[in-house]
Order: C-alpha cells, then structure tokens, then sequence
C-alpha cells in the first residue's frame, strides 16, 4: 500500500525543480499519484477496506487541489506533468 524510500527517492529525483527540492507541487503530485495507483490495486483484492478507501479519497482530492493550483500558475508545466503521469485530462 505504501510507497517504499527507494521509489520515493526517484520519483524525486525525475520530478525536481533543482538539487534541494522535495516539496514542489510537481515532486507532491508524483508520489501522490504513485500512492494512489499503490493503493487501487490494494482495493482489487481488498474490497471492503473502507478505512484505506476514505485515506484514498482524501489523497485523490488533494492531488486535483495541487493540479488545480498547477493549472492556475503554469499551463505549460501542468499539461507536461499530466503528460509524464498519464492522468486524464
């Protein structure tokens, strides 16, 4: 269910906007997505998990809050991210 350091790290690293950084809205819509793919696979086996299921619409809601801002600063950068993650849009 949960995303592992290793995988994290990398995500990280194709994301990033320079060395340090961490926490850009493009680093936290990656591993978000990368948790919420993680986590419907979780619920082919494990229908009735409605704790994890709430977790998961929460995580769904702020990845499109995050895209929303995206969409509202930089077109460009919003429309290469859905492009790299293969979200609809």
């Amino acid at each position: 269910m949960s995303i592992t350091k290793e995988k994290k790290k990398n995500l990280i690293k194709e994301f990033k906007l320079h060395d340090k950084d961490t926490g850009s809205t493009r680093v936290q819509v990656a591993v978000l997505t990368e948790k919420i793919n993680n986590l419907t696979e979780h619920f082919q086996t494990h229908k009735k998990d409605y704790a994890s299921r709430m977790g998961l619409i929460k995580m769904i809601n702020k990845r499109r809050r995050l895209l929303d801002y995206m969409k509202n600063t930089s077109e460009k950068e919003y429309k290469e991210i859905i492009d790299k993650l293969s979200l609809r849009k």
